[in-house]
């Protein structure tokens, strides 16, 4: 016999059938629960039940941590047994991440996690009623053999592991599942501090010569689907391939507690595409709330003034909106207490202060003064990277949005002028397949950083009659690939939808408040009666403008940050600021990926549902036009397009 001792806590069959597996070879003691706290000379605690008892894990987790003790646990819920994790004292990845990954992932997760509280407060179940004998008999072989594992001094198969056995089939599988950052027992969250926020920008240096990343796609590849999706417990629970759409489109889910989220992935490669959307969720995963940093400053704006940004700054709703009957949100009040986070001012050089509605996207009202979406969020194998293309991103969507209120006939592209084979096959594919013809518009702003709006028009009988969305990146060829991209993704799957629903939408037409939600705006231009209010773009006496006419060739750096400093100087000239905000996860900081948030005061937001429309204090809206030459006289607050936006 080794002289190993094994505490086994808990009482019934699972537990009788460990016993018995383990007494040869190790000494047993066993209680029925840690009244009694944990024997010091304990190797290793096995927790064992029939049923599900969350309140003895909280115990197991309380006492073990103090005690310093290795432990395992086996119990049995809704006629699933779940075996593991092993969980070592001090490292992160303990029972409660498991149970929080687990319930998330579920389909039920509010009545999960409900029945898991009162379990914990009443009482666990005793014994499932589909624990048979043959069923935990084999969840007692998997206990034993990981015990036996630990107990050799083998680092054990079931950290950060679980392994579920379907009790009726037998089927078992084995689950990783990440360490929750925020876990009340073993996360390690630091306070957010301004030295923190910092943002020394390093070489992030181009995989090649003609890319803008700064890691190849198959260095990911080992690790994006492992660690991130998984159907039972992953921080991403699910996928799926379109089989319709014009070019390789996977959706990816995140689930939330109140919804899930679909995050789409478009290449021309279904692998590729997976792995785009596991990409766009885990941005999604980090911009819904702060999960790396914890915040502590609970203040008034009057009081943090020196040191914080002004919200006005970056687009409020007008005092008409905040009146209207029913409006979700209460006007800015600088003399109440909010959240605030630390952000990096580049054009300051220091670290300010960023109410933390804003630096992360709204999920719900509650408090806040303006409802923030994903605007500005982005994922980079770098830091530079990310807040290259979170910089991207709030370009795009600004110059889409300011052509669009200021209703600006910005010149037709050319497209075969590109010299770019990919791109015309692109344009081809969908005529050919989704029946759609392109055009591109150059959108781009006084920061001069190429910007396109794409418009997508059926020349199907029925179905949607319009369709748009936006671009920017340096290489305007790319702006363009990615709008085409965006525009594929709603071909094709809105037919059915805008057919069913078309007497609603028809009422969105005379009714613009009725557009409320993201898709209701691309729902809205479906109607072919719609297509006059884009009359300022498709002006067919317009001559089209090659690629060489409207965009200066510009030399290309061998390293991202010298591409990042360039537009930040331009922004500068601009009297812009960029700020940003880290949001990386613990999550995904292990495997080298970054995630920020961009805000440029000044620069507008993307929103979604007309009464949400945010334009208040930021004046670039009026001024803009003239300095394009669009307009010789500053525009005025009525010869804003009335409308709401076309934007996807």
């Amino acid at each position: 016999m080794s002289g190993a001792v094994v505490l086994v806590v808990g009482e019934g069959l699972l537990a009788d059938f460990v016993y018995s597996q383990l007494s040869a070879q190790y000494e047993i003691v066993r209680q029925s629960d840690f009244k009694t706290g944990a024997p010091q000379a304990a190797d290793l605690v096995l927790v064992l039940h029939d049923g599900w008892q969350p309140y003895a894990h909280y115990e197991a987790e309380e006492v073990m941590q103090s005690a310093g003790i290795p432990w395992l646990r086996g119990f049995v819920s809704f006629g699933e047994a779940m075996v593991g994790p092993l969980v070592r004292p001090g490292k992160p990845g303990c029972s409660q991440c498991a149970d929080s990954r687990y319930l998330m992932a579920g389909r039920d997760r509010k009545e999960m996690w409900g029945l898991r509280q009162m379990l914990a407060e009443h009482g666990g179940v005793p014994r499932d009623v589909w624990a048979s004998r043959t069923g935990l008999l084999q969840a007692a072989h998997l206990l034993a053999a990981e015990a036996d594992r630990v107990l050799r001094g083998g680092r054990g198969g079931l950290e950060e592991n679980v392994v579920l056995l379907n009790l009726q089939t037998l089927k078992s599988s084995r689950h990783f599942f990440l360490p929750d950052p925020q876990c009340a027992v073993c996360g390690r969250l630091a306070d957010d501090t301004p030295e923190a926020a910092r943002i020394p920008l390093k070489p992030s240096p181009k995989i090649n010569a003609d890319s803008y990343r700064c890691r190849p796609i198959d260095d990911l590849k080992p690790f994006l689907a492992a660690d991130y999706i998984d159907y039972r417990i992953g921080l991403l629970n699910g996928k799926m391939v379109d089989f319709v759409s014009p070019f390789a489109d996977v959706s990816v889910n995140l689930p939330l507690f109140s919804q899930d989220e679909a995050c789409g992935g478009r290449t021309h490669s279904y692998a590729d595409s997976e792995l785009t959307g596991i990409m766009e969720g885990l941005e999604r995963y980090c911009g819904v709330a702060p999960r790396g940093k914890r915040t502590v400053i609970r203040d008034s704006f009057r009081r943090l003034e020196a040191q914080a940004l002004d919200p006005v700054k970056v687009g409020v709703y007008d005092l008409q909106q905040y009146a209207r009957p029913g409006f979700p949100f209460k006007p800015f009040d600088p003399d109440r207490p909010i959240d605030w986070v630390w952000g990096y001012s580049f054009r300051q050089g220091r670290p300010i202060l960023v109410p933390e509605m804003l630096a992360y996207y709204s999920l719900g009202c509650g408090d806040k003064f303006v409802h923030e979406t994903s605007n500005g969020c982005a994922l980079g194998g770098s830091l530079e990277e990310a807040v290259f293309y979170g910089i991207m991103e709030v370009v795009e969507r600004d110059s889409f949005l300011l052509t669009w209120y200021a209703q600006l006939p910005i010149p037709h592209l050319d497209l075969s002028s590109a010299g770019d084979r990919e791109l015309q096959l692109m344009i081809g594919r969908l005529r050919a397949v989704a029946g759609y013809d392109v055009a591109v518009f150059n959108a781009t702003m006084e920061n001069g950083i190429p910007s396109v709006w794409a418009l997508a028009k059926n020349r199907k009988p029925n179905g949607v009659n319009l369709i748009c969305a936006a671009g920017a990146h340096p290489d305007p060829i790319r702006a363009v690939k990615g709008a085409i991209h965006e525009l594929s993704g709603m071909m094709m799957t809105l037919d059915e939808k805008f057919e069913a629903n078309r007497q609603e939408i028809e009422q969105m037409l005379h009714d613009p408040f009725r557009v409320r939600h993201m898709e209701d705006h691309s729902m809205l231009y479906s109607l072919p009666q719609a297509e006059e209010r884009l009359r300022f773009l498709l002006d067919e006496n317009r001559p089209l403008r090659t690629f060489d006419e409207e965009f200066k060739p510009k030399a290309g750096s061998a390293d991202l940050t010298d591409d990042l400093k360039d537009i930040l100087q331009v922004f500068h000239d601009l009297n812009l600021d960029v700020i940003v905000v880290d949001q990386t996860a613990p999550e995904l900081r292990r495997n080298g990926l970054y995630c920020v948030k961009v805000l440029i005061p000044g620069m507008l937001p993307m929103t979604f549902g007309h009464h949400l429309t945010r334009l208040t204090g930021l004046e670039r809206v009026f001024t803009v036009p003239v300095k394009l030459g669009y307009a010789k006289q500053p525009l005025k607050p009525e010869q804003l397009n009335p409308h709401p936006h076309p934007f996807p």
